[in-house]
């Protein structure tokens, strides 16, 4: 898995570094406008656009074709996909947190209840986004992959809201925001999850052309 991360890491490492840096410069503009670690709500989701450049990539040049001579299973080729997406939402919180720093050293007041719900909403966005638009990337051809991409983070922000009206049943939402968005990353980690094990048998299934 770790020789596929890196040809996946070299197609997309000049997005990588450009979302990095776009993140960094974005946090430390809009924290006149906006409070900074709201950016962590943002930062999951744009930096995962890399990996449907790396699946696109592999359409294009008909690598999905070549790997199947190679000593790799379907389920370990999809599986470094899923491990992409997870790396590249965690770089991307991690990209946001730089502004942060700087600016919490700088003298404005950031807290870490309000870093650790932005992250917490951020990841969970991505995780859930992630959950519905890698499977599709096997399903459909790479025009259709990209629209259901785009349209699967407006999708993620419906299911947010949805389980957190769930939790609301439950408990007062109010009065545990912090812990109702734990609640909700633990349900879109279980989604990223089961989604990978659909994934596998889409593609175990498929015949590469």
């Amino acid at each position: 898995m770790k020789g596929i991360l890196l040809k996946d890491l070299y197609i997309a490492k000049s997005n990588i570094l450009v979302t990095a840096v776009s993140l960094i410069v974005l946090g430390l503009g809009l924290s006149f406008l906006l409070e900074a670690s709201a950016l962590l709500a943002l930062a999951p989701a744009a930096a995962t656009t890399a990996v449907f450049i790396s699946i696109t990539s592999d359409a294009s040049s008909k690598w999905n074709k070549s790997v199947m001579t190679m000593p790799v299973s379907r389920s370990r080729i999809i599986g470094e996909k899923f491990a992409f997406y997870l790396i590249l939402a965690v770089c991307g919180t991690a990209a946001a947190l730089v502004p942060c720093g700087v600016l919490a050293l700088s003298g404005m007041a950031i807290t870490l209840p309000s870093l650790c719900l932005y992250g917490t909403i951020g990841m969970s966005a991505a995780l859930l986004a992630g959950g519905i638009s890698l499977p599709c990337a096997y399903l459909f051809d790479p025009e259709k992959s990209q629209i259901v991409f785009m349209m699967s983070f407006l999708a993620s922000t419906g299911m947010i809201a949805a389980l957190v009206l769930l939790v609301n049943l439950f408990l007062p939402v109010k009065d545990h925001i912090l812990l109702t968005f734990c609640i909700v990353l633990a349900a879109a980690v279980i989604w990223f999850f089961l989604s990978y094990q659909i994934t596998v048998r889409i593609y175990g299934k498929q015949d590469i052309v």
